[in-house]
């Protein structure tokens, strides 16, 4: 195919990558560490660790899941904690020690953890301790044979380490009672694994880096399996991407969204590769404690979804630490709404960077060049060693401008479904991977995202998108949130209703109507608005849980009127 979007790519970014430069992340790992030594690697909580420490960390970790778990090649790890020092020093053990590790959301139910860990057939899970109930509940049932638990303040430095538990277990109570017999906790690990010597590894490209689970919020969860190749790949491509704007060893990385999620996990290993400073925001919705942390550094670059970035907007002291050292704001996850990306770029001078990617495609698809000067309300052109097509449902590829459902083909293309082969077979057609997102290019190779298959709403036979809808009524200064969902009508077949959190308690049903009339035609307009107190339901990363409110129970819940 013509990949037209070649031509507006900025100078220096080539239209393909050497995926094949390394061979495997356990390789870029060393050699990051290696280069750039007594460099801060992550923060977090004030605290501090190197490349030369995360580099002895990883490498204690490692050898004490070779040495005492007798684990081996191709084994699987699970991983569940929210953001702390742990977690890089585990993720990066466990790969240099051959394991495939699989990220596990802390916020899961019973139901939710006993599948993963069932599912994947993890041999040994680290988890925080604040979530040891929910494992301890489930685990009879598991194949997990070890669990290795640790404290917040478990990597903090001292008695600042000790006094963060003590605060954490016995003054916040934060940590339900638990009782998990022979859980071997992480520091009695990591000195463990000093003992022993780590035996060599060799990774190549097929072997199995994540499993990393996708689509709970709409049926049972599979684990995505990306190899060695299609995380190395990604790498690549976003590092060229984002080459002329980045200096190697010399950005500070801000990192709130948890690391458990492929985007967030991603890019900090984008950043990690090119020897940066990380800092990772454990509880990102204590935006004053986030935005304190914030004015600790010179961060130049920071990764949100649309819902943090309009929360920062209106925290208090926010203003003040904005913009100091900010070159890029990357956005991911979900739309951005035109009054966000433009009261961000007015505060911060740093315009946000719109992307897209899927848990499927390691994630990084497309991307908003970054020498663009403002918002552009599209997800970008495709990085290097990528082609993206608009399909129609027969596989046969769309005009230009038309809508369609976006396809992929390229290196970060997850090898499959992990044990699932019909729906591994589903999710392909005529060998490009099937997104399940709406959406059209233009004439220049951008592309635009309507939104995905099951929420877009059919008024009459006219496709209705959620996302143009939301944008509107964000434009009303006494909106504070929104999310617009489809609703039965005797009529048309669906209205489009939104569900409004309003910013001034003044604001009515009909300000909004006709708001929304002055800048939408007729079928598009809502015909039904409900107010609620309190916010829209989201996934962990601010994504707004529209199926939630187009559950029937959704209008009864308090604080509706």
């Amino acid at each position: 195919m013509d990949r037209i979007w070649t031509k507006h790519y900025p100078d220096g970014i080539p239209a393909e990558v050497n995926i094949d430069e390394h061979a495997s992340l356990k390789e870029i790992f060393e050699k990051t560490c290696a280069r750039h030594g007594e460099r801060t690697a992550f923060s977090n909580m004030g605290a501090r660790m190197s490349f030369g420490q995360l580099d002895e960390a990883t490498r204690n970790f490692a050898a004490y899941l070779q040495q005492e778990l007798g684990l081996t090649k191709g084994d699987r790890l699970a991983i569940m904690m929210p953001n702390l020092l742990q977690y890089p020093v585990v993720m990066f053990g466990a790969l240099r020690a051959g394991l495939t590790v699989v990220n596990c959301n802390p916020l899961y139910t019973a139901r939710e953890l006993e599948h993963q860990l069932k599912d994947s057939g993890a041999s040994a899970i680290v988890v925080l301790e604040n979530f040891a109930t929910t494992l301890q509940e489930v685990l009879p049932r598991t194949p997990v044979k070890t669990v290795i638990t640790t404290q917040v303040g478990d990597l903090l430095p001292g008695l600042k380490g000790l006094i963060t538990n003590l605060v954490v277990k016995h003054v916040k109570k934060m940590v339900p009672a638990w009782q998990i017999d022979g859980a071997v906790p992480l520091p009695a690990a990591l000195a463990a694994g000093r003992r022993h010597a780590l035996a060599p590894v060799a990774l190549s490209h097929d072997d199995v880096a994540f499993l990393q689970y996708t689509g709970g919020t709409t049926g049972v969860a599979k684990g995505a399996v990306l190899t060695h190749r299609n995380m190395v790949a990604n790498l690549q491509q976003a590092s060229a991407w984002v080459a002329i704007n980045m200096i190697e060893g010399s950005e500070v990385m801000v990192i709130p969204l948890p690391l458990y999620h492929i985007l967030s996990l991603t890019v900090s290993l984008i950043f990690f590769k090119l020897g940066s400073h990380i800092v990772l925001i454990t509880n990102p919705r204590d935006l004053p404690a986030m935005i304190k942390e914030l004015g600790k550094v010179q961060f130049t670059a920071i990764l949100g979804v649309n819902t943090l970035f309009h929360a920062l907007l209106n925290a208090p002291g926010f203003a003040e630490v904005a913009g100091r050292s900010l070159k890029l704001a990357f956005a991911g996850g979900m739309a951005v709404q035109q009054t966000v990306a433009k009261k961000w770029e007015a505060l911060t001078g740093a315009p946000l960077i719109e992307g897209y990617g899927l848990t499927e495609t390691s994630p990084v698809v497309t991307g908003n060049p970054l020498d663009i000067k403002q918002w552009t309300g599209t997800i970008g052109l495709p990085v290097p060693s990528t082609d993206l097509a608009i399909l129609d449902d027969t596989g046969n590829e769309m005009p230009v401008g038309e809508v369609g459902e976006l396809c992929v083909r390229g290196p970060q293309v997850m090898r499959g479904y992990w044990n699932r082969p019909q729906e591994t077979e589903q999710a392909f057609i005529n060998g490009w991977f099937r997104t399940g997102d709406m959406g059209f290019m233009d004439e220049r190779g951008y592309f635009k995202i309507t939104d995905r298959k099951k929420d877009m709403i059919l008024v009459s036979g006219f496709n209705v998108y959620p996302n143009e809808i939301e944008d509107i009524v964000m434009m009303h200064a006494g909106v504070m949130e929104v999310a617009a969902i489809g609703a039965p009508d005797e009529r048309s077949g669906e209205v489009v209703k939104i569900v409004v959190v309003p910013k001034d308690p003044g604001l009515t049903e009909e300000a909004l109507i006709a708001h929304c009339r002055e800048h939408l035609t007729g079928y598009k307009v809502p015909k039904l608005v409900q107010f609620r107190t309190e916010p829209l339901p989201k996934t962990n990363i601010g994504k707004v849980l529209r199926r939630m409110l187009r559950e029937p129970s959704a209008s009864a819940r308090p604080g509706n009127k």
